[in-house]
C-alpha cells in the first residue's frame, strides 16, 4: 500500500501541533463566510441582491474562460 504524504498545514498553539487538512480548512472558512454574510444580512448592512451582483462582477473580473490569452 502507498503511503499519501499529509496535505495541509501543521497548526502550533502553546507548543501542542495539530494537523489540519486543506479540507478542513476549506470548510471553515466557507462556514465563517457564511457566518459572515448572514449576520450582514441579518443587521441590514447589506443586501442579498448586491452581494450576488459584487460576486458576479468579480468572478468576471478574475475567471476567463479555458481558452489561452489573445496575442498582441
Amino acid at each position: 500500500m502507498e503511503h499519501d504524504a499529509f496535505k495541509g498545514v501543521i497548526i502550533v498553539k502553546d507548543g501542542v501541533q495539530k494537523k489540519v487538512s486543506f479540507e478542513e480548512l476549506c470548510l471553515s472558512n466557507t462556514m465563517s463566510l457564511e457566518a459572515l454574510v448572514a449576520l450582514l444580512v441579518k443587521k441590514k448592512i447589506i443586501k442579498p441582491d448586491d452581494l450576488l451582483e459584487a460576486i458576479r462582477s468579480i468572478k468576471n473580473e478574475r475567471y476567463r474562460t479555458g481558452e489561452p490569452p489573445q496575442k498582441q
